[in-house]
């Protein structure tokens, strides 16, 4: 592989692991305020672990990977608001 794919697919797992980490805020929110507290704990859990993966990649990532970073989690914060209130719709 050229140093460019393998720079696209980081990139592209960059927006994924945003995308993911930002989903179960908005989840985490949702069951806060519904008072689900298994939600609370296991999205909880998800945030901090997707987290650690990120940190140092956006710490020493140039500013196209912190703009990559940030619309994966704005993707993320709307899908995760309306995955969250589909699930109570379902329950």
């Amino acid at each position: 592989m050229t140093k460019t794919t393998l720079t696209q697919r980081n990139r592209i797992r960059l927006f994924c692991t945003a995308f993911l980490q930002v989903m179960f805020v908005a989840c985490s929110t949702v069951f806060i305020a519904r008072q689900h507290t298994v939600g609370i704990a296991a999205s909880g859990f998800a945030v901090s672990l997707i987290w650690t993966l990120n940190v140092r990649q956006v710490a020493i990532g140039s500013w196209t990977d912190r703009i990559i970073y940030a619309t994966g989690a704005a993707c993320g914060s709307v899908c995760g608001a309306y995955m969250a209130a589909a699930l109570f719709r379902l329950l």
